[in-house]
């Protein structure tokens, strides 16, 4: 009896049969109507439940999942029915999904005849890394009558660990956007004179740089010989994360700091694929992972777990133990882009010579974030009360003050993003090509 229950057209034509038997008081003739329809529903509900359980495991669901989520990204959950009922069914599915998306009125429906196999599909996207069950499939099942439901319930239980975005890692491939087919948003930077590191030398051929001509090996050959220079290898690139309050601020549902992880991630990749060294750190008001530079096989599974255990705290940035550490921990000069945000001109005054600082011993690429809530917020034009006047005063007042960090971090000579959450992705990729091509690492 726990599997049984009575549907919304049970209960009208019940309903309905009740206000007959009412107004029968006034009409005495519909009494007896009254009475056969009463009997006829008692008649066809008794048969709609022996077709439903007399006939046991003729109903099968399975569901199929990736074996890990991504952040951020539209996760695709598959459920497959297949129905050896002898009359056709209507199926209504409640699948228990993870606790983490707080939906509570999950349900898809469908039809199936005797034999017959289907599939359904939905999407789910992740807001936090973590572990999520999904729990039972509860399958409710009705007849042409559609009187009763009968409840299957599919133990099918399993939990996905939510990891970095792996779909914007392959999206992103370097050897995609390399070729002739670009992504929206992505750049293709014109070299601009040659890397530095001495291929070999061979004859010279018209429309080559003439600046690169070997006198030497000229004068010796008796013809024009000239330098031939290949992309400059094993460069030491590293992402820095700042995991402090100031990364806890949500767009889109996604904190910065979950932003800056799905960077961190996809930007590892394009660096291995440019047979560069990849390495990240993070910090709060302490060091928290470090690994080291390298472009080993496992390099980036390694990345991939650290940042899948990154998380925020509360407190303030400790910029003089950062300093500390990448002076002790990263020798040679690297190229690092530091994942942070300043909200204010005085927090960057009040760090701005420790910036100075590392940028003087390696090429520091800082990453602003642009408040894209903010700026919304002041483009609209409507005005219901005295106080939205100042609010939209105070809002230009921080966009400005936004404006002033990057001037002042322009001034000093040092590189920053400064774009939207949502553009993370995209501007940092740009910027690290840039500055390959350009030979500034």
């Amino acid at each position: 009896m726990r599997n049984l229950f009575f549907t919304s057209r049970f209960f009208i034509l019940l309903g309905a049969i009740i206000a007959l038997f009412a107004i029968s008081f006034h009409v005495s003739f519909l009494y007896n109507i009254s009475q056969v329809l009463l009997l006829l529903l008692i008649v066809t509900t008794s048969s709609d439940i022996y077709i439903l359980f007399s006939q046991k495991n003729k109903f099968s669901c399975t569901r199929t999942t990736p074996k890990i989520f991504s952040l951020g990204d539209e996760n695709k959950v598959t459920l497959h029915l297949k129905s050896q009922y002898n009359i056709p069914l209507s199926v209504q599915v409640i699948d228990e999904i993870p606790m983490q998306f707080q939906i509570r009125d999950f349900s898809l429906s469908c039809s199936l005849k005797h034999g017959e196999k289907k599939q359904l599909s939905y999407s789910l996207e992740p807001k936090s890394r973590g572990l999520y069950l999904f729990s039972h499939t509860n399958i409710y099942l009705s007849s042409p009558l559609k009187l009763i439901q009968k409840r299957e319930i599919f133990d099918n239980s399993i939990s996905i660990p939510v990891y970095p975005s792996i779909i914007q890692m392959k999206k992103y491939q370097l050897n995609l956007f390399a070729s002739v087919k670009h992504f929206s948003g992505l750049k293709k930077i014109q070299r601009v004179g040659h890397s530095y590191e001495f291929d070999h030398i061979k004859k010279y051929s018209i429309g080559e740089d003439p600046r690169s001509i070997n006198w030497k090996a000229t004068s010796r050959a008796n013809e024009l010989m000239i330098n031939h220079y290949s992309d400059e290898k094993s460069q030491q690139v590293y992402c820095i994360l700042n995991k402090s309050r100031l990364m806890n601020m949500p767009f889109n549902g996604l904190s910065l700091l979950d932003y800056s992880i799905n960077t961190t991630l996809t930007l590892s990749n394009i660096v291995l694929q440019k047979f560069d060294k990849i390495g990240m750190m993070s910090f709060s008001d302490k060091m928290g992972t470090i690994i080291k530079a390298g472009r080993n096989g496992n390099q980036l599974e390694k990345i991939l777990n650290a940042l899948y255990n990154e998380s925020e705290n509360n407190l303030d940035p400790n910029y003089e133990l950062l300093y500390s550490a990448i002076r002790y921990f990263i020798p040679n000069r690297s190229l690092l882009f530091l994942f942070t945000n300043f909200e204010s001109i005085e927090s960057l005054n009040r760090n701005q010579s420790l910036l100075r600082k590392i940028n003087k011993i390696h090429l520091l690429v800082l990453i602003i974030f642009e408040n894209s809530e903010l700026d919304a917020f002041i483009q609209d034009s409507r005005i219901e009360r005295d106080i939205d006047i100042y609010n939209k005063v105070i809002a230009r007042k921080l966009k400005i003050e936004k404006e002033q960090i990057c001037s002042e971090l322009k001034k000093h000579g040092i590189q920053y993003i400064f774009t939207r959450p949502e553009d993370l992705t995209i501007s940092t990729i740009n910027k690290f090509l840039e500055l390959k091509s350009r030979g500034f690492i």
